[in-house]
């Protein structure tokens, strides 16, 4: 049998913890859940802590500060390499995205190295609204075309990776900061010609608590879109 860790990270979702944790322990009894918390004012990492008491399958990590989403998937991606997991799927935790997927996901690995859900593919579906879908959806058809990866969606949270993506991870010079890092990933896993796929899913509107994307997140993704552009026209894209 695969050994399977699903990640999420966390911060201010204490509304979410009974949720997430209720759906997951009902679906997946034989996979891991590693919930990395940063500290949450809103006692996030507490709640956490009384409703998995009983649970083996779930691991918290709680750090002192506020660290950024970047340094937990790394924390993630060394967890996993350490623990000798074979798929680590990512998801966030405010319920935007079905849990059922994870399974969706989980069988694709069998097959294929990388595998992100995609909202902008055929079937695919994204519930926001207004200026955040806009940016959303235009966003990530300028990736596609200005890096000419073979994906709709560069930018969710839900993803798969196998044993061999995983470990290249661990190795690779990650360097940025913020949700622009996972643009990063998935960029790095396509230049180092890994098997790639994408599946669609329903991405819903947040029902409890706030967003977390900072305003300055745009201009990361632009100046890190650049950068991998110019790098590209100038024949100097390579892995580190």
């Amino acid at each position: 049998m695969k050994k399977i860790l699903v990640f999420s990270p966390v911060y201010n979702e204490k509304n979410n913890v009974l949720i997430f944790i209720n759906k997951f322990i009902s679906k997946y009894k034989n996979f891991d859940l590693l919930i990395i918390d940063d500290n949450s004012p809103d006692n996030t990492g507490a709640i956490i802590k009384l409703n998995s008491l009983d649970k083996k399958n779930i691991k918290l990590i709680q750090r002192k500060q506020k660290l950024g989403l970047h340094t937990a998937y790394k924390m993630a991606f060394n967890y996993a390499a350490k623990n000798k997991y074979d798929h680590l799927i990512s998801i966030d935790f405010d319920l935007q995205h079905d849990l059922n997927d994870i399974k969706k996901i989980q069988e694709l690995l069998k097959v294929y190295n990388f595998v992100i859900g995609s909202r902008y593919m055929i079937g695919g579906k994204c519930e926001l609204k207004g200026f955040r879908f806009l940016l959303s959806y235009w966003g990530n058809l300028l990736i596609k075309y200005s890096l000419g990866m073979p994906l709709n969606e560069f930018t969710t949270a839900l993803r798969g990776y196998d044993k061999k993506t995983i470990q290249f991870l661990t190795r690779t010079n990650l360097t940025n900061t913020g949700y622009s890092f996972q643009l990063e990933v998935v960029y790095k896993i396509f230049l180092s010609n890994f098997k790639m796929k994408e599946t669609p899913i329903n991405f819903k509107n947040r029902l409890l608590g706030k967003s977390k994307i900072p305003y300055i997140e745009p201009i990361r993704y632009i100046l890190y879109l650049t950068t991998c552009l110019g790098k590209k026209i100038f024949g100097h894209s390579k892995i580190h």
